[in-house]
């Protein structure tokens, strides 16, 4: 069953500039899984040196983050999309002045 997984731009260098792929599974892991095996290496962005997934990138299952859903392995199913999002941080407070 095919998935779309939607890729940020800072990870497009390693999906050959797509922004937009194909993956496989019926959980976010198997997707993810499948994803290292179409593009090696992606996987070390996505998982930090322990195995878990990288805190500052977000997984939305059509909109909804994973984290409140059932993490990794929260079902999918032909005609979701996987979107990975990676946190934004920073910038300037507005003080109302």
């Amino acid at each position: 069953m095919a998935i779309k997984v939607r890729i940020p731009t800072p990870l497009q260098k390693l999906t050959g500039n797509q922004g937009e792929i194909d993956a496989k599974g019926v959980t976010v892991n198997e997707v993810l899984a499948d994803l290292e095996k179409q593009f090696p290496g992606i996987k070390g962005r996505l998982y930090d040196e322990k195995g878990a997934l990288r805190r500052f990138i977000n997984f939305y299952v059509n909109n909804e983050d994973i984290r409140f859903l059932k993490g990794e392995t929260t079902p999918i199913k032909e005609g979701d999309e996987l979107s990975i999002v990676p946190a934004i941080a920073g910038g300037v407070g507005v003080t109302g002045r």
